[in-house]
């Protein structure tokens, strides 16, 4: 097989130690053109990155290209292989990459190669931030409110490729065993597909996204899902992103309950809040209180619409960045087409490629170069120097080509720009805006929680976590004591012998304490604690819940995940649930 990947002999690559990136100052990065306008927006972008790591770092440092071909010009080389196994191999081993659009060849037996690309390297994240840049159009009033990162997984869902065209073989099969063996209903000649979201995947993927949150001192994460529907599918998605938050993360994560019932509103310094949002919420959410979210974490199909729908909000997919990323291996990308019909004009706008590199600059550590880009780009579109795309919707702006727009942004950022001071206002701008949400949260807690989209669909959402616990050889006395100094109808008792938790009630006191003519101050809990418990799991609906209080006449439930009770349910939560949200019937 032909060998056409030069590694240059200068520069160290990326290496992995100790599970983290160790980036060397002169370190070698792959890059790919692209087809159609690639060429044009790469060559301009390559400029401007250079120009920022050297700006940045005076010369210490240095970037090293090494140049990985896909697409139409791979095929020229590789006797028309689009995707060859050296491109592949060389992914694997620079370790963070960088390429422009690619276009699928037409015709059957071909497979798109940003697909490919993800599923051979299983980069199982597809990670997008959207937010707007000053000057930029929007068809938002409030634009600079939108400041999101996406966490799309990659692998899994509807995109997996699991389908069967109505008609074949293997679609009557299939047909045939979901009908007979599942009891399954459906119309005749529909055609098929499998829709896999496992726990593996929902996991790694919702641990990359609160891992990056820590990081980048986010304050929320949320699991957007469907799964008032799917309840097996996303639904177990968002049990297992709060499992994840909880099992892996708890020392810096709460739940939005906890932070409305716990905190009264008040996020506690260094803790992030985990949420949840129906789909279609979200999408209304990001267009009525986008400031409320910072790092969305989503499956597959979910994800794909919401990057493009959040992107148009701020200028567009033709700005909006974007990357692929393993654990480590990170291919970073123009999220737009390849419009071929621009190819080789010098004309369009290299935004959503300059903008991918600077996440790239940010995942190597180099956030100085990564901020003179970003706060330079503002002030030149605020110039009015500007690309066709945007020189059609700013009054009086100056269009000019995709080189000369780069040349503009190297100016600007080899003059003089104060990355403290704006580092400053920004951070002092976002302490502000939360401190208005908090304020918000602490004065109108019910109010805020409608307002920002939160609909309660699981016994997780209503339970009480900081359970009240006595144990089996207190007497009734003390544990009625209990009840009062902590304003509850309900303790649970810890673990008998067996392992059985327990639950003693007022109710309970009630009808053989004080009906049955026995002194609290010579009775034990274990004499009339209920056991067992009737549990439900966390991701249980709350009409699943009503259902079985009302079968077992019961007044209250427990919740229990991974063989332990984590939080109680009453009826009083399901009744002040439904009066406060209302209720629907999906």
């Amino acid at each position: 097989m032909p060998r056409h990947v030069k590694v240059p002999e200068t520069g160290e690559k990326i290496r992995v130690e100790n599970d983290r990136l160790v980036v060397p100052d002169q370190p070698i990065l792959g890059y790919v053109e692209g087809d159609g306008i690639g060429p044009d927006i790469t060559r301009a972008c390559l400029r401007i990155w250079d120009a920022a790591v050297e700006k940045a770092y005076g010369g210490k440092r240095r970037i090293h290209w090494c140049e990985v071909f896909l697409g139409e010009k791979a095929a020229g080389l590789y006797d028309g292989d689009y995707f060859p196994q050296e491109s592949l191999e060389a992914f694997q081993d620079l370790i963070v990459s960088i390429k422009g659009p690619l276009t699928t060849p037409v015709g059957g037996g071909f497979r798109s190669l940003n697909v490919a690309l993800r599923q051979d390297l299983d980069l199982y994240a597809c990670v997008r931030p959207v937010r707007h840049y000053s000057g930029v159009p929007s068809p938002l009033k409030h634009p600079g409110k939108v400041d999101v990162v996406i966490f799309r997984e990659n692998t899994e869902d509807v995109y997996c490729g699991i389908e069967f065209k109505s008609g074949t073989e293997e679609n009557e099969r299939l047909a045939k065993f979901l009908r007979d063996e599942m009891g399954a209903e459906f119309f005749d000649a529909a055609g098929l597909g499998v829709k896999p979201v496992s726990e593996f995947g929902s996991k790694r993927l919702v641990r990359k996204a609160i891992q990056y949150a820590i990081d980048h001192g986010r304050e929320s994460v949320t699991l957007v899902h469907k799964g008032n529907i799917m309840k097996f599918t996303e639904g177990a998605f968002r049990s297992w992103g709060y499992e994840v938050a909880r099992d892996e993360f708890g020392d810096v994560t709460i739940t939005e309950e906890q932070l409305y019932n716990e905190h009264k509103g008040k996020v506690p310094e260094g803790k992030i809040v985990i949420k949840d949002r129906i789909a279609d919420i979200m999408f209304q959410m990001m267009l009525l209180r986008p400031e409320e979210f910072d790092v969305l974490a989503t499956m597959n199909l979910n994800g794909d619409y919401l990057s493009d729908a959040i992107a148009a909000e701020v200028g567009g997919v033709g700005i909006a960045p974007g990357a692929n990323m393993s654990d480590h291996v990170a291919v970073f990308e123009a999220t737009h087409g390849t419009a071929p019909k621009y190819a080789n004009l010098d004309k369009v706008n290299p935004g959503s490629l300059l903008f991918s590199g600077v996440m790239m600059l940010e995942y190597m550590g180099w956030q100085e170069a990564a901020d003179l880009i970003t706060l330079a780009y503002p002030e030149v579109i605020t110039d009015g120097v500007v690309t066709y795309d945007f020189a059609r919707q700013i009054p009086g702006a100056t269009e000019v080509k995709t080189s000369e727009f780069a040349t503009a942004l190297i100016e600007r950022m080899q003059g003089s720009i104060d990355l403290e001071s704006k580092r400053q206002q920004q951070q002092e701008l976002l302490a502000k805006e939360r401190r208005q949400r908090e304020i918000r949260r602490l004065l109108e807690p019910m109010e805020e929680m409608l307002a920002t989209g939160k609909v309660p669909t699981a016994v997780a959402d209503l339970m009480t976590r900081s359970l009240i616990t006595v144990r089996d050889e207190e007497t009734v006395e003390s544990a009625m004591h209990v009840m009062a100094d902590n304003d509850v109808n309900a303790l649970v008792v810890e673990p008998d012998g067996d392992g059985q938790w327990g639950i003693l009630t007022k109710r309970d006191i009630i009808t053989k304490i004080v009906n049955g003519s026995r002194n609290p101050a010579a009775t034990r809990v274990s004499e009339i604690a209920t056991r067992p418990l009737v549990s439900v799991p966390a991701e249980t609906t709350i009409r699943e819940a009503a259902n079985i209080l009302s079968e077992k006449q019961f007044s209250r439930l427990t919740i229990e995940q991974g063989g332990r009770v984590i939080g109680i349910v009453s009826e009083d939560d399901i009744f002040e649930t439904v009066e406060k949200f209302g209720w629907t019937t999906d």
